[in-house]
């Protein structure tokens, strides 16, 4: 149990870095991949928070977060690539 608090502590550390890191960032693209970390991280928080109190339901809502961050993330890089969320390959220029 204590190894379980000693891992959630060390996620909560590291969310931290990765807070500052998208305060910080020198350019929007290591803001974005800060970003993602914060996602990764708090899905991993989610999975050993519900591990130690013993709620199960917790990995489903770490599952349902770990998907809404890759697709934010994509949304994300889509719309810097292309300007629009709606463009396709055909109708996007350079």
């Amino acid at each position: 149990m204590t190894m379980f608090v000693a891992a959630a502590l060390a996620v909560l550390v590291s969310l931290g870095l990765a807070l500052v890191r998208v305060i910080k960032g020198p350019t929007i693209f290591d803001r974005l991949i800060a970003g993602n970390s914060v996602g990764t991280l708090s899905v991993l928080l989610l999975a050993v928070i519900g591990y130690v109190f013993g709620r199960p339901a917790f990995i489903d809502l770490a599952i349902t977060y770990a998907l809404l961050n890759v697709i934010g993330t994509i949304a994300v890089l889509k719309f810097f690539r292309y300007g629009d969320l709606g463009a396709g390959e055909d109708e996007a220029g350079p």
